[in-house]
């Protein structure tokens, strides 16, 4: 496969990504967050067993079982803390547009995580992008307005997000990436479940009535999207991936236009127009290299 094939993967895994907003918003007027959470995330540990038999086929996998295990668990309940906030914001009010820059703010908070935690040095570009998320996320708010619970939770979604990206990191080098992608899927489809029998009481009706919906978000987004992201990282540069991967906030906010018809004001345009330039900007490299 050669670089554009991989680039175009890439740009497609950030349509799905970015349209299974809508998917999620229209979710969550139907069906409530844990258990929503639960049935996509089962979905996608269907659609990963496959790929995880083939690679354990073709003797890719190294089966050691305890970064396996301790890996999965970790991510997976980093997984489910981050997507259960997004999920909860969007059943509180926050649009679809709206969810898709908030969301990709993760990329910005990465580098600032990881300087607190290891104390590892940030670039002035993160630095300059990071005032440039602040300015644009005071446009989104429409200055006097502020955010309503779904985007102040939405705002929380993306630090857990960043915190997942560090988790896995962490882990990845350690195992086959693939399997423990299905393990943070069953770690999060477990704990959403136990969560959402004690909390929820959302009924089978409901469940039918967003299947198509859950089984979006499930199939494409959690399975097919990741498997996208797996295949096609092996053939282009880093960075170039993580730019196109982050086209999903700007396809978030397209589909929300056509589909849901949500509109945004000039203001909170230029907002997102901001924070996208902060979320290229952080993933841009410095130095002679570059």
């Amino acid at each position: 496969m050669n670089a554009m094939r991989a680039n175009l993967l890439l740009l497609l895994a950030a349509l799905i990504w970015g349209s299974a907003f809508v998917a999620q918003s229209i979710g969550a007027n139907l069906v409530e967050p844990f258990t929503y959470l639960s049935l996509r995330s089962y979905l996608g540990i269907v659609v990963l067993i496959p790929l995880v038999a083939w690679r354990c086929k073709q003797a890719k996998i190294s089966w050691d079982w305890k970064p396996l295990l301790s890996g999965g668990l970790f991510c997976g309940l980093a997984l489910c803390a981050a997507s259960a906030a997004q999920q909860i914001g969007m059943t509180l009010g926050a649009s679809t547009s709206k969810a898709g820059f908030l969301t990709t703010l993760y990329v910005p908070m990465v580098p600032v995580l990881s300087f607190l935690l290891s104390r590892k040095k940030t670039s002035v570009l993160i630095w300059i992008s990071i005032a440039l998320a602040v300015v644009g996320l005071a446009l989104l708010s429409g200055l006097k307005g502020g955010f309503n619970v779904g985007e102040l939770i939405l705002l929380l979604c993306a630090l857990l997000f960043a915190g997942h990206i560090l988790v896995v990191n962490h882990f990845a080098s350690k195992t086959d990436p693939v399997a423990l992608s299905m393990m943070q899927f069953v770690c999060c489809a477990v704990l959403s479940t136990l969560i959402a029998l004690f909390t929820e009481q959302t009924g089978w009706d409901a469940i039918w009535r967003a299947k198509w919906s859950i089984a979006y978000a499930g199939i494409l987004s959690s399975g097919v999207a990741f498997t996208l992201q797996v295949v096609a990282q092996k053939h282009t540069d880093p960075t170039v991936a993580s730019i196109l991967m982050s086209m999903e906030s700007v396809f978030s906010c397209i589909c929300g236009w056509i589909i849901l018809h949500d509109t945004l004001s000039g203001m909170e345009l230029v907002g997102c127009g901001l924070m996208f330039a902060a979320v290229i900007l952080a993933q841009l490299p410095m130095g002679k290299k570059a």
